[in-house]
């Protein structure tokens, strides 16, 4: 039984069409619809030293923007009568999703496949390739391009 689905966002151009897809397969499991945002490590917690208040401050601001965003997703799905909550965390990609999919007890993850390139990924990684290689539960993964 599916009781708590995981919407990765981050806020693309596929984020709209994911969130809906995630607020259905909510509605028709009848699950409560997680939608998380993992943002960035500051650079003090990767080995940096703070920096410049004006760079903090920029930094705060793009947080804000990220959790207004988060809470516009949310509201969107409330009205249409899905549980749902968010999560705005910062922390390394793949490990911090790992960590939420078990503390949430995640039954079905969602996720976006911006269809880069394999040389993309192998330097910069891919979230959907990981979940896929590494997730434990059904995957729905939705495509940059629509049928649209």
């Amino acid at each position: 039984m599916t009781k708590n689905i995981l919407a990765l966002l981050d806020f693309s151009e596929i984020t709209d069409r994911l969130v809906k897809r995630a607020g259905e397969l909510a509605s028709f499991y009848e699950a409560k619809c997680w939608l998380i945002h993992v943002a960035g490590p500051d650079p003090e917690f990767v080995g940096y030293d703070v920096g410049p208040q004006y760079i903090r401050d920029h930094r705060a601001g793009v947080l804000f923007e990220e959790h207004r965003k988060l809470q516009n997703y949310k509201q969107q799905l409330v009205n249409e009568g899905i549980n749902c909550e968010t999560l705005l965390i910062q922390g390394q990609i793949n490990p911090t999703i790992t960590a939420e999919i078990k503390k949430l007890d995640i039954d079905m993850i969602v996720v976006g496949s911006h269809g880069r390139s394999k040389l993309y990924d192998l330097f910069v990684g891919s979230v959907c390739e990981y979940m896929l290689r590494h997730a434990t539960v059904p995957i729905v993964v939705i495509p940059t391009r629509s049928k649209e």
